[in-house]
């Protein structure tokens, strides 16, 4: 499907498997990149409507004392289980999605005709049905799992609780345009970066 006259790349993958670095690299290369993390930190205003649910499902102790989420708790909540973690998407999800019409219109006003959306849980949040393209980036749990704990200072046992709470990999290989392995070091990904971008750009 294609709003305000723009096309519409969904971008996802496994935890650690690398997305942010693939976002970079896309933007770096002239593509409109819209990041769902930047879009929740948005509705997770103080006092918002969706922080105030997420406290009463999650409990009030995830918002600190000056109003802010306490992202680290929620996250090791929200992640303990697919059940908890799709309960946080329910609540998430809409407030976002409205987020992301309004800045793909923004986008489209100030002439962009293709946009990248970033967005970790993509196919959870239904914005998969939205979009004309998917990529979707993989990796060995191995190499995940170190990359996880080194990038969110976590022990192996949050991590791996993180990924369990997350679709698998055939998931991702069944349901997307395009798959990026990205196992091994930066020019390894950066070579099958641009052989994505030339079928992007056809």
């Amino acid at each position: 499907m294609t709003l305000e006259k723009c096309k519409i790349i969904g971008l996802t993958g496994q935890s650690g498997a690398g997305k942010s670095t693939v976002a970079g690299f896309l933007e770096q290369n002239g593509f409109k990149v819209i990041n769902a993390d930047l879009l929740v930190r948005k509705i997770y205003n103080i006092g918002s409507p969706c922080l105030k649910t997420i406290a009463a499902v999650f409990g009030e102790d995830i918002i600190t004392e000056n109003g802010t989420p306490d992202r680290k708790l929620l996250a090791e909540r929200a992640f303990s289980s697919k059940e908890n973690t799709a309960l946080l998407s329910s609540i998430v999800h809409p407030f976002v999605t409205a987020e992301l019409f309004a800045e793909i219109k923004k986008s489209a006003e100030n002439g962009a005709t293709t946009v990248v959306y970033d967005a970790p849980q993509l196919f959870e949040s239904n914005a998969d049905v939205i979009c004309d393209k998917i990529i979707s980036i993989t990796a060995e749990k191995s190499v995940r799992l170190e990359r996880i704990c080194w990038r969110d200072n976590i022990s192996k046992e949050n991590a791996l609780m993180r990924m369990n709470a997350q679709l698998d990999e055939e998931f991702f290989r069944e349901n997307s345009d395009y798959i990026i392995e990205n196992n091994s070091d930066i020019s390894s990904l950066n070579n099958q970066l641009e052989g994505l971008i030339k079928q992007l750009n056809r």
